[in-house]
């Protein structure tokens, strides 16, 4: 099996989990897709699939287990991964920088930061003249003032109207902005300690949650999922798997709050490498932003909570623990790429229709979007599986990376090192090499075919996908440190990562 930046699938995913003496889960989109699944995608981390993806066809059992597959809404199937494209989200840190003068320069990646201030002329007295008798100053015309307000109500009119123009071509312009700042998202936790309940998180997020409805197949509505207020822009977040074949056949998209009020909206950008993609929708502005919060302040065995529209059971609550961090999973469902994420696991209940929704702690602040769920892999009348109670969500860290870079440039972006590696099991040793690009990063720092790579900036790497997704942590243009076993010796090497889109 292989990755490569030039997109080649990979060969071995299939074969992925033949080691396990047991039928193993399957991974499944947690999008309440109402159309038929599609082809079943390349590999992917044992027993996951996209909740919210369309049914698909349960295939009959295989003498070996089977591995898992991305659970995606109404949305292809994910294929191959491309060591190429493999990396750790691109884009400048969230947050823009506290404390600046107002008018003062800075690189923040948010944009300006602040109004530009300019010092008022000033006015002297009136010019001396020889004969040392204060000079004498016309009086204006009667007419004169008229005029000169008159002038400036057209000249006011006329910047407003302007001024009004131009905001309304950005908006057009897919609703994009100036990235995530400070100012119009939310980070402090809203609900006191001491105050913390289910209850209490219900309360605080059930407002911000919506559910997501998108065509599929040419029937509006084809597809369902959910997704959270990102700012007080009228941005919403969700997967890519629920709107992916709404966006690429240009079919509607509505948001419903959670009074049952519905919005069109539209597509800001999509990152099919991170299954997450962004919406706008004018109406969006006057819901509440939900908090964000940090996934890395977790532990295993905290308690958190899933907030969506499971089986299109709108404003739906399901609680439970953190399961496991760092699982290395697959959620794509693209036909050219995989898509692999280190993920946050859940027990809390997720079924399809649950895909882009928020996970969120018992402070009120989202710590991952629900993306995929594991399934035995057959639920009745051959359709894929619901709940078994292993789910897993994509970091808020991640989130917050790929929306600001969506939100900029209309785009994500996701490092590359430019090599293909074999993503099938290879006994936990590492992950082999099999090939490097001329002229990538990779060949750059001097990687060979053959190497077998079981480190990344001191963190273990069993196999391919651990490798991808320990790539894929870090940001394009960043130096990371390869220990790898060449011949039997161990040796590191300096690989700064490349960039692409996706």
């Amino acid at each position: 099996m292989s990755d490569t930046s030039d997109g080649r699938g990979d060969q071995y995913g299939e074969q992925y989990g033949e080691q396990y003496g047991e039928r193993r889960a399957e991974p499944t989109e947690p999008t309440q897709p109402i159309q038929p699944m599609g082809p079943r995608p390349s590999w992917t981390p044992p027993g996951v699939q996209h909740p919210d993806q369309p049914q698909a066809v349960s295939e009959p059992p295989a003498p070996e287990p089977v591995a898992p597959q991305p659970v995606a809404p109404q949305t292809p199937q994910p294929a191959p991964v491309d060591l190429g494209t493999f990396g750790p989200p691109s884009g400048p840190p969230i947050g823009a920088p506290a404390g600046a003068e107002p008018g003062a320069q800075s690189s923040s990646p948010f944009g300006p930061d602040g109004p530009l201030f300019t010092r008022p002329m000033p006015v002297g007295p009136p010019a001396w003249s020889p004969s040392g008798a204060r000079p004498t100053r016309a009086r204006p015309s009667g007419w004169v003032w008229p005029a000169v307000a008159v002038l400036a109500l057209v000249l006011g009119l006329g910047g407003g109207v302007a001024g009004s123009a131009i905001y309304d071509q950005s908006r057009s312009s897919g609703g994009r902005s100036g990235g995530l700042t400070t100012d119009t998202t939310r980070s402090a936790p809203p609900i006191r300690e001491g105050s913390a309940s289910v209850a209490a998180v219900a309360q605080e997020l059930l407002p911000s949650t919506v559910q997501i409805s998108a065509e599929y197949d040419g029937e509006a509505g084809g597809a369902t999922g959910s997704g959270f207020v990102l700012d007080t822009e009228g941005h919403v977040v969700t997967n890519n798997h629920v709107v992916q074949q709404a966006a690429e056949d240009d079919g509607p998209i509505q948001i419903v709050d959670q009074d049952g009020n519905r919005y069109d909206a539209e597509v800001v950008g999509r990152s099919p490498v991170y299954d997450l993609a962004v919406l706008y929708s004018e109406q969006a502005r006057d819901l509440r932003p939900a908090a964000l919060g940090e996934s890395q302040a977790l532990r295993v065995g905290d308690d958190v909570v899933a907030i969506g529209s499971p089986l299109g059971l709108s404003s739906t609550v399901t609680a439970g623990i953190v399961s496991a961090l760092n699982r290395p999973v697959t959620t794509g469902d693209s036909a050219s790429e995989s898509s692999y994420i280190n993920a946050v696991q859940t027990d809390a209940a997720i079924n399809p229709g649950n895909s882009g929704g928020p996970l969120v702690n018992l402070a009120g602040q989202v710590v991952g979007v629900n993306s995929a769920i594991a399934t035995t892999g057959g639920g009745l009348g051959g359709g894929e599986s619901g709940n078994i109670g292993v789910g897993f969500a994509i970091p808020i860290e991640q989130v917050k990376v790929t929306a600001d870079q969506i939100l900029r440039t209309g785009e994500a972006r996701y490092p590359v090192i430019g090599a293909q590696v074999q993503t099938g099991e290879t006994g936990g040793d590492g992950a082999e090499i099999e090939e490097v690009n001329s002229g990538s990063p990779a060949a750059a720092a001097g990687l060979e075919a053959g190497d077998v790579v079981v480190g990344v900036d001191g963190d273990r790497v069993t196999d391919g996908i651990a490798l991808i997704v320990s790539i894929r942590t870090h940001q394009p243009g960043e130096t990371v440190e390869f220990t790898v076993l060449r011949d039997g010796d161990e040796q590191t090497f300096q690989v700064e990562l490349g960039s692409e889109v996706g």
